[in-house]
């Protein structure tokens, strides 16, 4: 296989698990209340990082290769505003409308494009760079959203996403299942 398909494979791979270890976190939450569960004033609830994912996606992937990754219409600062009328069905549309875009723009990557370069808030970016830093950016906070979906789905039973502790002999080729 081509090295720079196997790159573009393994991208929409690790997008399609934090994806999916983000869901499973959000569908234990017992309540729409918990979407909007905040730790402290400073800290983001899950609404609040889905609405703020969701338009970093829309704005990075929407003409990719064309356009600056910061778009002209993303209004960055209102993304950390809380809305909490907003039920977990419209929040959970606001979360699909982001990888949308994102695995649409993805999906018509091919290994050429990835020796092209891309512009996010005027600083360019090789193609591969690109695509890291919004993995490495979802990660970051698909990891707020596991912690908070925890700590608000506790007392109705929390099941766990990945390896339990204690049980790291059993786990063989459960890499793909986090």
């Amino acid at each position: 296989m081509d090295l720079g398909q196997h790159y573009l494979e393994t991208a929409r791979f690790e997008f399609e698990r934090m994806k999916g270890l983000a869901e499973r976190a959000m569908a234990q939450i017992p309540n729409d209340a918990g979407f909007h569960f905040e730790l402290d004033v400073p800290s983001n609830s899950i609404a609040v990082l889905i609405q703020h994912l969701s338009g970093n996606m829309r704005s990075r992937w929407r003409d990719f290769l064309t356009a600056d990754g910061e778009k002209p219409d993303r209004h960055r600062d209102t993304e950390f505003e809380a809305h909490r009328e907003l039920t977990r069905a419209e929040l959970m549309k606001i979360w699909e409308r982001g990888w949308v875009v994102l695995f649409e723009s993805l999906g018509v990557l091919s290994p050429p494009d990835l020796q092209k370069t891309v512009t996010i808030r005027g600083e360019v970016h090789t193609v591969p760079e690109a695509i890291q830093r919004q993995l490495i950016h979802g990660a970051y906070h698909i990891g707020q959203i596991v912690l908070l979906a925890r700590h608000v789905s506790a007392a109705t039973g929390w099941k766990g996403l990945s390896i339990a502790k204690g049980e790291s002999d059993n786990a063989q080729g459960t890499y793909k299942a986090l």
